[in-house]
């Protein structure tokens, strides 16, 4: 059987990591494959690190969830969901605490995910050579959807990493990225086009394929707000509720918690998908929460955000390879709008079988040939 790795972000812990990894590693397996996922070791930030490095920056994060306006018992409830994440849902992924470092494959896939974003202040992530497929011991390297997130090539060449870069890409025997900013920069520094394929939480059939979705939650009329905590700000929370007030429903916090927060969800992964399938409206800022919109056929605005860590070269391509620009939400005020339009999703659908068609050839010709 084809021994095959994927290194990705398997271990950080939020919702749209778990999902694409699991996604991904699923429809190798429907190819034949034997899977397992391969660590990386985190290298030094480029940047400064986002609070702190280690056990302060664990520290820094719970503290900062004491800021929001949220019930107190919500803030409790998402620190045991962060405290209690790896234990609940790492086993759904084979992974265990024990890492595992260059193991001995056939093909190593890296991604999907932002692994090849090297410019940011993340300690569980940073510079690390890995994530470009040193070190490995495969003897054929292909890269899935790989997202450079917001490192852009001027950053790169900013911090003067592009050189190393370009070197450990031209050593993979097949590139795929998700986004035009990860491809133009492959395309800079190798000199070839890389592959377009979409996010795995896309291409795997969740809701076809996936039998520990449940079809209902036992919850009243809600919406829901998907980010990471403190992400939506208290002049965002203030239009978010209003429009919620508007509606007699509640605000249904996943991901993080947020100043207009009714309540926080701590559920399974695959439950997130239920949560989201049953809820009137769902407004996010995070590319994985508005796929997770798009699959479950929700009325959902996207929130761009350029500053801070940004998400506006993914989830504004994400948005327009699928048809779904006109979901940007640009201003809080024309949220009322924006959540009541409708969605033409069969087109958007059409859309996603011919990529999943596309995604399940490019891993048959370059994992299983």
């Amino acid at each position: 059987m084809n021994k095959v790795g994927i290194l990705s972000m398997q271990r950080i812990q939020n919702y749209g990591s778990f999902l694409q990894a699991y996604g991904l590693k699923h429809i190798l397996e429907e190819l034949g494959c034997e899977v397992q996922f391969v660590d990386y070791h985190p290298g030094n930030t480029l940047i400064p690190a986002d609070g702190g490095t280690g056990f302060m920056r664990k520290v820094s994060k719970v503290m900062d969830v004491f800021k929001y306006s949220a019930p107190l018992k919500e803030k409790i409830k998402y620190i045991k969901y962060k405290k209690n994440y790896a234990a609940n849902y790492y086993p759904y992924l084979g992974i265990s605490e024990e890492m595992n470092y260059s193991p001995r494959v056939n093909t190593l896939v890296i991604g999907s995910d932002e692994v090849f974003n090297c410019v940011q202040n993340n300690t569980n992530v940073g510079f690390s050579p890995e994530l470009f497929g040193c070190d490995n011991n495969a003897q054929k390297l292909i890269s899935y959807a790989a997202s450079f997130g917001n490192s852009t090539i001027e950053k790169l060449k900013e911090y003067q990493v592009d050189e190393k870069i370009s070197g450990w890409l031209k050593e993979f025997d097949s590139i795929s990225v998700r986004d035009r900013n990860s491809g133009k920069i492959v395309e800079a520094l190798t000199g070839s086009e890389p592959s377009y394929n979409l996010d795995p939480v896309l291409m795997y059939d969740f809701l076809g394929k996936c039998k520990d979705i449940p079809d209902t939650v036992n919850d009243n009329k809600y919406m829901l707000l998907y980010g990471y905590s403190g992400r939506f700000s208290k002049e965002e929370c203030k239009e978010i509720r209003r429009f919620a007030k508007s509606k007699g429903i509640k605000i249904y916090c996943i991901g993080g918690v947020q100043d207009c927060c009714d309540k926080f969800i701590d559920v399974n992964p695959f439950e997130v998908i239920a949560y989201f399938k049953n809820a009137d409206y769902v407004v996010t800022d995070t590319f994985h929460g508005s796929i997770m919109s798009i699959i479950t056929h929700r009325k959902f605005a996207a929130v761009v955000r350029d500053t801070g860590y940004g998400n506006s070269q993914k989830l504004t391509d994400l948005l327009d390879r699928l048809g779904l620009d006109d979901r940007i939400l640009s201003s809080m005020t024309d949220i009322s709008n924006l959540l009541e339009r409708e969605i033409e999703y069969s087109s958007v659908d059409k859309i996603i079988s011919s990529e999943r068609k596309k995604t399940y050839i490019f891993l048959k010709n370059e994992v299983c040939a």
